[in-house]
């Protein structure tokens, strides 16, 4: 189900600590990397949707591709280029096996990495399965003034990532800071070479 929502990146942020903050919808893409999966039986993929929904967010495309490059580039590439994307989730491929290939086909299409996902990732994962988190590599970054966040295929992995570490940050209520109250400052790097 596709919904459509006002563009982040029109809201004025402008904000006190002290104000509260009214809640604005996210778009979110998920993007399932499986040579198995179908939407059937996505189990990673079903339990990103139906957070991104709880939350109050929008589900703007939902697909699953193989285990491939220039696949997995080509939808990444496809979806910071809508207007209706602000940020994109991938479940799957960041393990260690042959056809792991998400980080490979992704991290070269940031223009920023943030280090500090994968690190809080395995923060999460570790009291949950201990030393096995070391197998993943979560990952996320900024193309195009999109969020890209790469989370391991398994729905516990899902689960974690969103409700430990993107429900707070994709949340614009949340404070310090979150993700989204920065999301129109994305692509200044852009807007300077237009000008």
């Amino acid at each position: 189900m596709v919904f459509h929502v006002r563009s982040v990146a029109s809201l004025d942020f402008g904000f006190s600590m002290s104000e509260p903050r009214q809640f604005i919808p996210v778009r979110i893409a998920v993007l399932t990397v499986s040579n198995t999966r179908t939407l059937e039986d996505d189990v990673s993929g079903q339990t990103l949707a139906d957070r991104v929904a709880d939350a109050g967010h929008a589900l703007s495309a939902r697909k699953i591709v193989k285990d491939d490059i220039r696949a997995i580039r080509q939808v990444i590439r496809d979806w910071t280029g809508r207007d209706d994307v602000d940020a994109i989730i991938t479940t799957g491929g960041t393990g260690l096996t042959g056809h792991d290939v998400t980080i490979e086909a992704v991290r070269p299409l940031f223009e920023k990495e943030i280090e500090g996902f994968g690190t809080l990732f395995h923060m999460v994962s570790f009291p949950k399965i201990g030393t096995s988190t070391i197998q993943s590599r979560a990952t996320a970054g900024v193309m195009k003034g999109k969020y890209v966040f790469c989370l391991p295929g398994s729905p516990g992995a899902c689960r974690d990532g969103w409700d430990m570490i993107l429900k707070a940050q994709l949340d614009y209520t949340h404070k310090p800071c979150n993700f989204v109250e920065i999301m129109p400052r994305l692509d200044e790097h852009l807007q300077r070479r237009k000008a």
